[in-house]
């Protein structure tokens, strides 16, 4: 019998929802754009906030037909309500798809990955919020070419790779998404034109140091916990260390100990290897 392939998508976004939802008291899986605040975790919120009226303010004017892929918890689903759209939401997680429904009862909810939900457009408007950089590059797009209108718009707003990424087996490098000049190409051989673009990064970019500073405080617990066996139970500590070599390559255990240990992940170095932008696309 052939093995299941794990969702580590899925899992990955349903333990985020949690952390966001114990930080902040809402279901909002996005960066925050932090002008004028105070980079902490208690601004969090407000940051989200910001984010999501920056994005809603690139919307057409008018009433549409909005397919919401990648959409969460449902949060922008129900903002998008409240301004009188209509909203489809496909989410590949079952416990996501569980909060949209309730979240946007209004919505209709697929519980698919994009490339492979049966979707029934025209669209007036697809949304990528921090979604399209899970979607393979090739697909993302196209896709959404067979389900808009004649008239209609793609709303993009996502991380992308810079040309100063390079690829560290042994180092992760914060941020993610597809490359940019790689996306450049692919939007350059589609019937699309760039009506509205912006560059968010380093408005974007302090988001990254909250989850830091989170993993910091569990690395630095770690750290005491490992200085009192080391002193107290010895052969304890070394089997414990002896069971991770096992189970962990020397590749998990050095971005482990660099994501709990380090602070490499801060604004500077995520504005250096990506580019955060909004767009809005339309048809050619």
């Amino acid at each position: 019998m052939a093995r299941k392939k794990l969702n580590t998508q899925a899992v990955g976004l349903d333990a985020g929802l949690g952390l966001i939802h114990w930080l902040t008291g809402r279901e909002d899986m996005h960066y925050g754009l932090w002008d004028g605040l105070d980079v902490c975790a208690a601004n969090l919120g407000a940051a989200q906030v910001a984010y999501s009226e920056r994005l809603l303010s690139m919307l057409p004017k008018g009433s549409f037909r909005i397919l919401d892929i990648g959409g969460g918890a449902g949060e922008t689903a129900k903002r998008l309500i409240a301004l009188g759209h209509n909203i489809d939401i496909v989410v590949p997680s079952p416990l996501l798809a569980e909060r949209c429904r309730t979240n946007a009862p209004e919505a209709t909810v697929y519980e698919a990955r994009f490339e492979d939900a049966a979707l029934t457009g025209p669209y007036d408007l697809c949304l990528f919020s921090e979604s399209f950089q899970y979607i393979p590059l090739a697909k993302g797009l196209a896709k959404c070419l067979t389900l808009l209108a004649e008239d209609g718009h793609i709303l993009l707003a996502d991380c992308f790779r810079s040309e100063a990424y390079s690829v560290d087996k042994m180092r992760a490098k914060v941020g993610g998404g597809h490359r940019l000049g790689a996306f450049r190409e692919t939007l350059e051989g589609l019937p699309l034109t760039v009506e509205e673009e912006h560059d968010v990064t380093e408005a974007a970019a302090p988001s990254v140091e909250i989850e830091q500073a989170l993993f910091n405080v569990i690395g630095d617990a770690l750290t005491r916990i490992d200085a009192e066996l080391q002193e107290k139970r010895p052969a304890r500590r070394w089997a414990i260390q002896r069971l991770l070599r096992l189970v962990l390559s020397e590749r998990s255990r050095g971005r482990l100990k660099q994501r709990l240990m380090e602070q490499t992940r801060n604004r500077e170095t995520f504005a250096e290897y990506n580019r955060y932008l909004m767009m809005r696309l339309a048809r050619a």
